[in-house]
């Protein structure tokens, strides 16, 4: 298949997060991910698309930590994940699930606040300086006047802009983010990704699990594409949103074509067809 990753050297680029090989299969049997390969790299953009059941969130758990691969390694700057105690984890990989399986009863100001824990001192308190960098945060995601609002009041769009301030205000290297415009109208979508693209030219790197092929068209610097468990290719999206390289994935139903970008340039987009 067309737009295999290239190596390393070849891509100049400085890999923040790397995983090599890895394998995930939940009980009985199901192989969730298998021999998967992945490198996020400073300044990226990183859009992982596949089908329902292609191993995408699974794989994101892989790269935060929050699952442990039963074959291969992550690694953060060279060295394996398992090396890094919890809070050294949280000041260098951030992750923004999709949604809570439970919503604690507290205010969006306590919630965002938690995401200083890697940050925090010898006695756990946080300080003028936490504060600052967390009321930045919500007003980069447009939730400053939510700040005394409960959890469980918020409209899911809401929430899911409070979960992505939460994550910025961890000021962590690294931003693994699962289908984060799944509840927000079309203008919150596009201010999330620019906010996303803006906190990836900071020198960080984003990881954006997604369906929405589109999205990744316009904002990804590059694109992973996973089916069955494997990373089957990785490229830019022109490389990557073609028919030749989406077809064995998606099937046949999809209609193809070009739009201006930003600056001029043709990018590609993706509908789904019926007929």
């Amino acid at each position: 298949m067309a737009a295999r990753s290239q190596p390393e050297e070849a891509r100049d680029l400085v890999s923040i997060l790397s995983a090599r090989d890895l394998a995930f299969d939940y009980p009985p049997a199901i192989r969730a991910v298998r021999d998967a390969d992945l490198d996020l790299d400073v300044g990226e953009l990183l859009c992982v698309l596949g089908p329902n059941g292609a191993g995408k969130t699974t794989l994101l758990k892989l790269l935060a930590g929050i699952l442990e691969p039963q074959a291969g390694q992550v690694a953060i700057d060279d060295r394996p994940l398992d090396d890094l105690d919890r809070r050294e984890r949280a000041r260098h990989i951030a992750i923004v699930p999709q949604s809570l399986a439970y919503v604690p009863d507290v205010t969006v100001r306590h919630f965002v606040l938690g995401g200083r824990y890697g940050h925090l001192g010898a006695w756990r308190r946080c300080m003028a300086n936490d504060y600052e960098i967390v009321a930045g945060a919500e007003a980069a995601t447009g939730i400053a006047d939510l700040t005394d609002r409960s959890l469980r009041s918020l409209s899911g769009g809401q929430l899911q802009r409070v979960l992505i301030s939460r994550a910025l205000a961890q000021e962590a290297r690294v931003l693994l983010v699962d289908e984060p415009t799944s509840s927000l109208d079309p203008e919150h979508q596009l201010q999330v990704f620019e906010l996303l693209v803006g906190f990836a030219r900071q020198g960080s790197a984003v990881l954006v699990v997604t369906h929405d092929l589109n999205l990744s068209s316009q904002f990804a610097t590059a694109i992973g594409l996973i089916q069955d468990g494997r990373v089957v290719a990785r490229g830019t999206p022109d490389e990557v949103l073609r028919p030749e390289v989406l077809s064995p994935v998606y099937g046949e139903r999809l209609r193809y074509g070009s739009w201006p970008g930003p600056h001029g340039e043709e990018r590609p987009f993706v509908v789904p067809w019926s007929g």
